[in-house]
């Protein structure tokens, strides 16, 4: 064997903040469905069983035999089909929130709208304020601009504006934005009060700072009545959504499909400008022929999907939540989501939670999120996620019971 054939790969200098990226544990553990007999509440994955199958076929069909066909499979403008973001116009307005397409950009799922909105809005040594714990994807997103973390408490009560300046300040730069999930969290599947939404506001007010209203769990909700988006208070607060300071990031993944990739950011024309540019020098556009099948699967399937959505989804988290409280053991404790993919599990203390999916992938073939991927600051090893999005219901007892023997 060569001497060049023995060395270590080759890899190139990373820039720095090559350094901050990390693997998502919860794309990782997705591999686990591939293999047989494991009961997974790893990923938070729509179950395929609902996606509008015959709808899409026909909207492809319709899309490739009409007369704009070619279209479809052409480079498009980068802020997005203009029917689709008319659709998303009308919806905005159904949630409290006024606006026309201009206030709208198409992105690659939320995901992207995150990754977008951290770019522009991080420098090196910023402060993003979050909840712990918080969205997993969202500190991959910004983490790639090497920002601090400060944390977010709207329930409990924050800090003063001038706590959250200070610490920014001694850290090297400002706090420039607060990131929240406020409908059924992930990974909690907590629901933030009305009045935490209100407080969240005079905050970012104070310190003069966007919120950025990650939406992606907003529509399924099995109990209780909606609660009004955040940006829908900040526009009745301040009469228009171009002097508002609130950033809702949508996404139709949860609802019609995460496989075409759609979603969207409404916010202040001068940002989505700035957003647009953002789009141009990343992908150009989101692929026309999805946007094209995602308008028509909104108009036609939209309310119909959600609808069905919320009973499959509010039977499994019962399901969940019988298993849990008829199986855990003394000194676990859990939330009671009123919507969402989530519940989230406190361990008895001294239980890791990372150290407990490695027994419990091995032993009893169940697989999970450990909590402490959900806080930037290392905290919450005896927490983990459980989604009940996939399992059917025996399922969901059947792990639930191993899981709790393992405990």
């Amino acid at each position: 064997m060569s001497n060049r054939a023995q060395a270590a790969e080759w890899e190139p200098r990373y820039a720095g903040r090559a350094e901050h990226m990390r693997a998502s544990e919860i794309r990782e553990l997705l591999k686990l469905l591939e293999e047989p007999g494991i009961i997974s509440f790893a990923g938070g994955i729509p179950d395929p069983a609902l996606f509008p199958l015959e709808a899409a076929r026909t909207a492809y069909a319709e899309v490739l035999s009409g007369a704009g066909a070619g279209a479809a499979l052409q480079y498009s403008v980068s802020e997005g089909y203009q029917p689709l973001r008319q659709w998303i116009v009308r919806h905005m307005d159904r949630l409290g929130v006024p606006c026309d397409e201009d206030n709208i950009v198409i992105t690659c799922g939320s995901q992207q709208a995150l990754e977008f909105l951290g770019r522009v809005l991080l420098s090196p040594s910023d402060t993003a304020l979050v909840t712990t714990p918080t969205y997993l994807g969202a500190l991959q997103a910004f983490s790639a601009y090497e920002p601090r973390y400060d944390e977010l408490r709207p329930e409990q009560g924050n800090r003063t504006p001038a706590s959250y300046t200070e610490r920014a300040a001694a850290g090297g730069g400002s706090v420039k934005f607060a990131y929240i999930v406020p409908d059924f969290a992930n990974p909690t599947g907590e629901t933030l009060s009305v009045a935490a939404r209100k407080r969240l506001l005079d905050l970012a007010t104070e310190l003069d700072i966007p919120i950025i209203e990650d939406s992606a769990y907003a529509a399924l909700r099995f109990d209780g009545e909606p609660l009004p988006a955040i940006q829908a208070l900040n526009v009745a607060q301040c009469g228009s959504i171009d002097r508002a300071h609130t950033i809702y990031c949508g996404t139709f993944s949860k609802t019609l499909s995460p496989g075409l990739r759609v979603g969207w950011i409404a916010g202040p024309k001068p940002l989505i400008r700035r957003l647009v540019l953002v789009k141009q020098a990343s992908d150009l556009n989101s692929a026309t022929i999805n946007q094209m099948v995602m308008r028509r699967l909104a108009e036609t399937s939209y309310e119909r999907q959600v609808t069905a959505a919320r009973v499959h989804y509010r039977r499994r988290r019962d399901a969940m939540l019988a298993a849990l409280e008829r199986y855990m053991p003394k000194g676990a404790t859990w939330t009671q989501p009123q919507g969402g993919l989530f519940v989230w599990v406190r361990l008895p203390e001294g239980c890791d939670g990372a150290k407990l999916l490695e027994r419990a992938v091995a032993e009893a073939k169940v697989a999970f999120v450990p909590g402490a991927a959900f806080f930037f600051d290392g905290r919450g090893r005896n927490t983990i996620r459980l989604s009940y999005s996939l399992p059917g219901e025996e399922q969901i007892d059947e792990g639930i019971k191993r899981l709790a023997r393992m405990i």
